[in-house]
């Protein structure tokens, strides 16, 4: 018997051959991105998204394989080799972890949609940072499906789907 009425939370089942949205925001494309490295797909291709909070949480699940001090990027390792990585705003090494509270570690094992990192979006905007999170396949493998660009997502929605 259930007190209050409560329901039991569904757990969500996630597809290990997915990449899921780190945050809450609307979508964009590499290629919109002004830096290079990423607009270029040097390190791999992917896709952003402009965030609408500062509550990230893990795309995939897997091994954090590095973990910036500065909060502002992170490498996974799926448990089936794939590696992605997250990495929030451009050029925000330079604010040294301001405005960064990771609550993860390297070599923490993670599942999807667990917490990752808190960030004060105000802090990188005022640096004059832009704020966009950049999720890269960095292992080579390729992109079946991808979310359409300027899509509205919640942290957890799939953006895509690895070959």
């Amino acid at each position: 018997m259930r007190l209050f009425g409560r329901k039991k939370k569904e757990k969500k089942v996630f597809n290990e051959n997915c990449v899921y949205a780190p945050v809450n925001g609307k979508t964009a494309s590499l290629e919109s991105l002004e830096d290079g490295m990423f607009s270029e797909k040097i390190m791999g291709d992917g896709i952003v998204v402009v965030p609408s909070d500062g509550n990230f949480k893990s795309p995939v699940a897997g091994t954090v394989k590095a973990a910036f001090p500065t909060g502002h990027a992170y490498g996974f390792l799926t448990d089936d080799g794939k590696e992605v990585l997250l990495h929030i705003g451009i050029d925000t090494v330079e604010l040294n972890g301001k405005g960064f509270r990771p609550h993860v570690k390297q070599g923490q094992k993670v599942s999807v949609g667990d917490k990752l990192v808190t960030v004060d979006l105000d802090v990188i905007k005022e640096g004059g940072y832009p704020s966009e999170a950049i999720l890269i396949v960095t292992s080579g493998n390729s992109i079946k499906n991808r979310i359409p660009e300027n899509t509205e997502i919640q942290a957890e929605d799939s953006l895509m789907e690895l070959e």
